[in-house]
């Protein structure tokens, strides 16, 4: 083999090798950044499965189930679950049919006012979910719906965050695709469920997934609206039960409830993490 062959097997050779190096200092910033996040995560995670004694001596182990069945008979977990999923699920179906309409009309409807109606969404961007929460229950209060989840879900109906990310989704899509389709006779429902839903599809799953997480984590909405212990959703009751846990320095309890709290968004993201991934990066805002 003659020296230059000799070189160019060598840097064939190492390239693979280079390649790994550079995606693992590409990693490396990543996994700075969610470090500060992930020990607090693995500490629960592992505090889940050890005796409150142990925890107390700041040890971990030996590892055990006593805690989780200890969390999950000291509070009403399957109620509090099955609340939790009617005003999610419920919620984010209603949710996909209002911004998708909403969006729709944004975004290729001509009609006057269109923009300035685009400008009084972009308003609602600005304001914060707390400075609602007032008119929001008296609104409730009035009709009727506190205590409820009816009322619980209503002032999301329409959110001001999926009718914009539907509208650029929208405004992706070539104009002279729904011309085709109108030429052929399409309605406007038509055009939009049978040529823009389809084209959309990354964006309502973006929508969605932010929808769920948002919705299953909240905390100060249910706890103004809500009063009655069997109509309590998953945050409420995991906050009850944590302040009766932390009263006696159960750790181990906290740590197990916060697990089976977070437990079903885990698994779902676990199961569904490709899908999930691939639904952000098509999504991308452009126009």
């Amino acid at each position: 083999m003659t020296l230059r062959g000799l070189r160019g097997w060598a840097g064939r050779a190492a390239r693979p090798g280079l390649r790994v190096g550079g995606r693992l200092l590409r990693e490396v910033p990543a996994l700075a950044v969610s470090l500060p996040f992930l020990v607090p995560a693995a500490f629960t995670f592992l505090a889940a499965f050890t005796p409150t004694a142990s925890l107390n001596r700041g040890e971990l182990g030996p590892f055990t189930l006593e805690n989780l069945r200890v969390a999950w008979a000291s509070a009403d977990f399957p109620r509090l679950y099955l609340n939790t999923l009617l005003f999610t699920l419920g919620l984010l179906l209603i949710q996909l049919f209002t911004v998708t309409t909403a969006g729709f009309a944004l975004a290729q409807i001509a009609q006057r006012g269109r923009d300035w109606a685009f400008r009084l969404v972009l308003v609602q961007l600005f304001l914060p979910p707390t400075a609602l929460i007032l008119p929001n229950f008296l609104a409730l209060r009035g009709l009727g719906l506190t205590d409820t989840l009816t009322g619980l879900a209503l002032p999301y109906v329409a959110s001001a965050t999926g009718a914009f990310l539907l509208r650029q989704g929208f405004r992706q899509v070539p104009r002279e695709l729904l011309e085709a389709a109108l030429v052929d006779g399409a309605t406007p429902w038509q055009v939009l469920t049978r040529v823009l839903l389809p084209l959309v599809r990354p964006h309502l799953a973006a929508f969605g997934l932010v929808s769920l997480v948002y919705h299953w984590n909240e905390f100060l909405w249910p706890l103004v609206v809500i009063q009655s212990p069997e109509k309590r959703v998953l945050s409420l009751g995991f906050a009850s039960f944590a302040r009766s846990a932390e009263s006696g320095m159960e750790w181990g309890l906290i740590a197990a409830g916060a697990l089976l709290v977070g437990l079903p968004m885990l698994l779902a993201f676990a199961l569904f993490q490709r899908a999930f991934v691939e639904s952000f990066a098509r999504s991308g805002l452009k126009g």
